[in-house]
Order: C-alpha cells, then structure tokens, then sequence
C-alpha cells in the first residue's frame, strides 16, 4: 500500500488537474454559447442557398459547363475542417477517419486542411497537404471561405483535381456532432433531392444572361456558402466536444479523489493502530 505521504502528493496533483479541467469546460461553455449563436443565426441564409440551387439545377437541362462534368484526370480533393487544440475527445480522430476510411486510395487523394490537428494526423499518415489554412479556425469569417473556395475552384479549373468533398461535423446539439463528408464539385442534378410534387410540374430555368455565364457566378457562391457554413458548425461542435471532454475529466478527477480520501484513511486508521499496538506491547513489556 502506498504511504500516507505518497497518496496525499497524488491527491493534491489530481486535485490541481481537475481545477484545470472545470476552468476549461466553463471556457468552452462560454464559446460554445457564442458559437451555437453564430450557427443558428447564419444557418437561414445557407439553407435558402442550398434551395435556390437545389431547384435551379432541377429545372436546368443540356448545359455543359466544368462545374457540371467530373474531371477525366487528376486527384480528388478534400476540405478537411479539424481544430487547432485537442483535448476535444474523439472530434479530431472522428474527422481524420473520413478521410482514412472513405475507401479512397491514398495516393488519390490532396487535403486542403482547416485546422492543425487533422492535417497533422494525416501528415504523420503519408496524406498530401496542398494548403493550410489553420489560422482560419481561429476566428472563421466569410472571407476566409471565399479564399478557400478560390483555391479549390482554380485547382479545379486547371485540371489539378477531378472531384471536390468537404469534410466537417454537423453541430445537432449540445452533445451530438456528426462527422460528415459532403461532395462540393462536380455539381450533379443527382446530388439533389427534389420534392416529388415540385418535381412533376417543372419549368425549365431561363437563365439570363446565359446559363454559362450565370453559373460561373452561382455555383462559386453556392461552394463558398457551404464552406462558410461547415466552418461555422464545425466551431460549434468542436467547442461542444471539448466541453463535454471537460466535463468527464472534471467527473474522472471527482471520483478519483474520493477514491484517494479512502485510501488515505484507511492507511491513516492503520497507522494509528500500529502505534497504539506499539504503545501497548511497550506498556507490557516494562510491566
């Protein structure tokens, strides 16, 4: 059994980590609150996107455009969106495992990662990074998703990349995060899923001025929209992964504290024993 001496050093140092613990839990809490807010004042905006383009494509015939056709060569790519800190449970290796188990081959694949901690997960894997825009988690603003969609449309444009997914967590709620790999580009009717009522009375989109044209602006909003979008969630959920990971270290440090307190005492009352026996065998022994 360890010595009274030893338990109360690992109490005290248990004790001191726990502190840590219950600061950071009341920290996430709070960027939680104000990430949460971000999140459902924005969401409106994006699902009213996702609709106008949704039905825009569904009523659009016979264009031919890049943004419409897959690629014939080139690799795929991936907006992979992870956090700078860890110490979030199981958000980071969550996210990494949509990349790692999408059935992909490795040498099929460039990551345009969001966030330091998945891009050096895949890093230490033998994953190709094209760019790092980790600095972004910290504070993501719309413009940041603009010159990420940039960057992505132009590797597109000159053939670099054939297909476009981005990988983030969908915020539910509090305590729900879903790891989620959405395909961005190439743009596909069947990627959509219409209404079957809307579907039956269709008229086709007149486009002015000409479908191309126009899609050359759409579609670049439509991506950047949804890049913004997923950072946004993806603050969210990482705020609320770290708070419950937090929370269960705070609850962990509780229980092992109390498991100390018994420990010390049942070793305290043992010393104590030991000395009266001492006492009273020395008291016999004079006698």
């Amino acid at each position: 059994m360890a010595s009274m001496r030893d338990i109360k050093r690992r109490k005290e140092s248990i004790s001191s980590t726990g502190q840590i613990t219950k600061a950071m839990k009341l920290v996430s809490t709070v960027k939680l609150q104000r990430a949460r807010g971000r999140a459902e004042e924005t969401k409106p905006y994006f699902d009213y996107m996702y609709r106008a383009v949704t039905s825009m494509l569904a009523k659009s015939e016979k264009i031919t455009h890049p943004y419409l056709t897959p690629g014939d060569s080139g690799k795929i790519g991936i907006i992979l969106i992870s956090s700078n800190r860890g110490l979030a449970g199981g958000y980071n290796s969550n996210i990494v495992k949509l990349v790692t188990q999408s059935g992909i081959p490795k040498e099929d694949i460039v990551i345009y990662a969001v966030g330091r901690k998945g891009k050096d997960s895949l890093v230490r894997q033998g994953y190709e990074v094209a760019e790092d825009y980790s600095e972004v988690m910290n504070e993501p603003m719309y413009q940041d998703a603009v010159t990420i969609g940039k960057r992505v449309l132009d590797d597109y444009a000159r053939g670099g990349i054939r297909e476009i997914y981005l990988g983030y967590t969908v915020f539910k709620n509090t305590v729900t995060h879903i790891p989620t790999l959405t395909k961005l580009l190439p743009v596909a009717r069947e990627d959509f899923q219409v209404e079957e009522e809307a579907s039956d009375s269709l008229t086709l989109m007149n486009y002015e001025p000409e479908a191309e044209e126009a899609l050359d602006v759409i579609i670049p909003k439509y991506i950047n929209s949804l890049i913004y979008g997923a950072l946004v969630e993806a603050l969210a959920s990482e705020n609320g992964a770290r708070m419950q990971a937090m929370d269960s270290a705070t609850s962990n440090a509780e229980d092992m504290i109390s498991d100390l307190e018994l420990k010390f005492n049942r070793a305290r009352q043992g010393s104590i024993t030991q000395e009266l026996t001492e006492i009273v065998a020395g008291a016999s022994a004079i006698e």
